[in-house]
């Protein structure tokens, strides 16, 4: 009978054990990741990486290039790139694949879009232990290429990447926004363009910009177009006048912030602008270059890394030459409230990993996201836009400072607007900074431009702003971008949401285990009363 307890109490040990490490419920099989100590060359690995263009083909070319360039350094691995054009377009195929475990090797992305990743269990790797890799850490000796070390990644930049408890991307290109104007037109008004903007002095350039003639004609450009201001990213408006009025948005945890007396005084505020025709948004009217190139616009705010389109000597302007108005271009940083103190958003793609049973074939990833940060790549995709590299290494390197020092040498590679902006950026890094990332997050920006788009388009409809409006405004952004679910959530673990049903060996094994303590009870009441009948 001993014998037969102890037995049973072995089953029940295995049974509870086997439920904790094989049924854990709502966890991946992948349950974490532990560095290699070294790198298997004798094996071949196959890699996926996606990756987004702005169907710019010197962007493709680089992309090949490097990956070309990556596998004669290892001829083990091959990488597959899958292009996109759009940032969004991955982030749904990212989720959709999360499910059936067949995401990519590498991706480029954004924190905001990572930190939805992250709501699956060990779904993005963290990278601290591969950055600090004594072999294959950032600027290791065991590379096969001379990458950037830790110490020479521009510190903001790969801060940005890092969430909740530890880094899961690095920083590949980065960019801001950027006023770019119509130096002209401005003076033609009787202004000169400060070094740096105020709100006040660009709605009164635009206000002044906004009049008519008698035949129906614009003053500043005798045309019967004129769009004094237009903006092109307004989540990016609603977020960066709040940070420089240092008005809640949201908290890292989660908490939505956004609804508050400063967010309706910019709402009145661009709706005021917008009746009057001084102020409207690429949403509403269409691409801000497009209508600064025609000579039909004073301002326009876009991305720094949009550079190459702006300008009536843009190498990728997209209206006809014989549209294309003749002016002098200047180009700023966004307007502020504060010019002692300045702040413009910091954004630009990162790259991830995703997580996979083999260790070897993640440790093959990440020396192909430390070739993207080498020089060859980093100077070649910054010249294609207004973007700038993310490694001090790669800004110091004899390339890019000759690449800086041409500026306006030719309208193409050098073309002068495009390399201002990247300077801009540079000059500005320390004035930079980036939104709370959490799961969500994407969603809460969404929602912060709804609100300005919904006011300009309610002041061009001649309907007026009031307070009963803006409640509108806020009640319809809570409810289409379901910021009342994510406040509920704030600050909670993701792994205490309902992860749905128990899978079928976690079902199996928790019969076991009720199969053996009724087999314990049933031998307990045995031996309890054979013990009494030899009383």
């Amino acid at each position: 009978m001993k014998n037969v307890f102890r037995a049973l109490r072995i089953s029940l040990f295995c049974a509870i054990l086997a439920v904790c490490l094989g049924g854990c419920h709502g966890q991946n099989a992948i349950s974490g990741f532990e560095p290699p100590e070294s790198f298997d060359e004798s094996r071949n690995y196959e890699l996926t990486f996606w990756a987004k263009n702005d169907t710019n083909k010197t962007q493709v070319a680089i992309y090949q290039k490097a990956v070309e360039d990556f596998q004669k350094l290892y001829p083990n691995i091959k990488v597959n790139i899958r292009l996109y054009t759009d940032y969004g377009k991955i982030y749904n195929d990212v989720i959709t694949n999360i499910s059936t475990n067949t995401t990519p090797n590498i991706c480029i992305t954004y924190p905001d879009h990572i930190a939805t990743y992250m709501t699956g269990a060990n779904v993005v790797v963290p990278l601290d232990g591969l950055m600090d890799h004594e072999h294959y850490g950032l600027g290791g000796d065991g590379l096969h290429f001379d990458g950037p070390g830790k110490d020479e990644m521009v510190p903001e930049f790969l801060e940005e990447c890092y969430l909740s408890d530890a880094h899961y991307a690095v920083p590949f290109m980065r960019s801001t926004e950027a006023l770019y104007i119509n130096k002209t037109f401005v003076e033609k008004l009787g202004f000169t363009v400060p070094d740096m903007v105020t709100w006040d002095w660009i709605w009164e350039v635009s206000e002044a910009a906004a009049k008519k003639e008698e035949d129906g004609t614009f003053t500043v450009n005798g045309q019967k177009v004129m769009l004094p201001f237009i903006y092109k990213a307004t989540d990016n408006m609603m977020i960066q006048k709040l940070k420089q009025l240092d008005a809640g948005y949201s908290t890292d945890q989660g908490e939505i912030l956004i609804f508050n007396d400063a967010t309706e005084q910019i709402l009145y505020e661009v709706a005021d602008h917008a009746a009057t025709g001084a102020f409207t948004t690429f949403k509403v009217s269409g691409y801000p270059a497009n209508f600064l190139n025609a000579g039909q616009c004073v301002f326009a705010v876009d991305s720094t890394a949009g550079a190459t389109w702006m300008g009536p000597d843009a190498p990728l302007c997209d209206i006809p030459a014989d549209k294309i108005a003749h002016f002098e271009m200047a180009i700023r940083p966004v307007p502020q409230y504060d010019t002692s103190h300045p702040k413009m958003i910091s954004q630009g793609p990162s790259v991830c990993i995703f997580n996979k049973k083999d260790p070897q074939e993640v440790l093959a990833s990440w020396l192909f996201v430390q070739y993207l940060l080498s020089n060859d790549v980093q100077v070649a995709y910054a010249k294609t836009e207004g973007y700038v590299p993310v490694t001090d290494k790669a800004r110091q390197s004899e390339d890019y400072q000759k690449y800086l020092s041409l500026a306006g040498s030719d309208n193409g590679e050098h073309y002068r607007i495009k390399i201002e902006a990247a300077q801009l950026l540079m000059d500005n890094t320390k004035n930079t900074f980036v939104t709370p990332v959490f799961n969500g997050s994407t969603s809460l920006r969404d929602a912060a431009g709804s609100m300005i788009e919904t006011s300009v388009k309610l002041a061009r409809n001649g309907k007026k702003l009031d307070k009963a409006y803006v409640k509108k405004i806020y009640d319809n952004v809570t409810s289409l971008y379901h910021l009342d679910s994510l406040q509920a959530t704030a600050g909670t673990d993701p792994s205490s949401k309902d992860l749905g049903p128990l899978p079928v060996t976690a079902k199996l094994l928790i019969g076991t285990l009720v199969f053996v303590w009724i087999i314990l009870a049933a031998y307990g009441i045995r031996e309890i009363k054979h013990k009494k009948e030899t009383l």
